[in-house]
């Protein structure tokens, strides 16, 4: 309770700039929690999924896999669905529609990351504007009763010092994350055009039988 207190207090000098930075830094933490949670490498890449990819043998393996795509909404089955329902055409127009589902599926892996780095990017820079805004003060303290009177003068510099340090504190963290993230989904996107080769391979090998 003690700890908390203090942390309040201290938040509390840094001025009206802590408000978007408090913000800001929910939001971050509310995305990084959600992409933690839906970037699992076994939510994507349903187990299941990827080992019927490398036993299907015969043409009701096929219509197992596409029953149970049909009965998930999600990136993987969503892409394995377009091949299964198009396997049909020939291989130039059977790409192009698995590349449009698949820019579809990106998008869904990558939500919240322009949020994220909107974040990351403004974040120091609104902790300067609060350390702008503290100098400010402090000028103005200083035009008044000059450099004599130490504790007039605490207030600005608080208030500039705890928002440059809040704002990189929010920054860093956010940044890292955002790249971390956007790494991990280009592993899990080319992990899913992978799974489609296979795929594709499989069904051949079944029209050729």
């Amino acid at each position: 309770m003690q700890v908390a207190r203090e942390t309040y207090l201290f938040l509390s000098k840094g001025g009206i700039m802590m408000i978007p930075l408090i913000l800001s830094s929910i939001i971050a933490l509310a995305i990084i929690l959600e992409r933690a949670l839906q970037l699992r490498r076994k939510k994507v890449l349903n187990p299941n999924l990827l080992k019927m990819i490398e036993a299907m043998r015969e043409p009701k393996d096929v219509d197992v896999m596409r029953t149970i795509c049909n009965q998930t909404n999600d990136t993987l089955p969503n892409v394995l669905k377009i091949c299964l329902d198009n396997q049909h055409l020939n291989h130039n127009e059977l790409k192009e529609l698995i590349e449009d589902q698949s820019r579809q599926e990106v998008r869904s892996l990558e939500r919240g990351f322009g949020a994220l780095e909107t974040i990351a990017a403004a974040a120091p820079l609104m902790g300067l504007l609060g350390t702008v805004i503290g100098m400010i003060k402090v000028f103005n303290v200083i035009a008044k009763v000059g450099v004599g009177q130490a504790s007039a003068l605490s207030g600005g510099i608080s208030e500039a010092l705890i928002t440059t340090v809040v704002g990189l504190s929010i920054g860093i963290p956010t940044l890292i994350a955002y790249n971390y993230y956007l790494h991990k989904a280009d592993d899990l996107v080319l992990d899913i055009e992978k799974q489609l080769v296979v795929l594709m391979q499989r069904l051949k090998q079944i029209k050729s039988k």
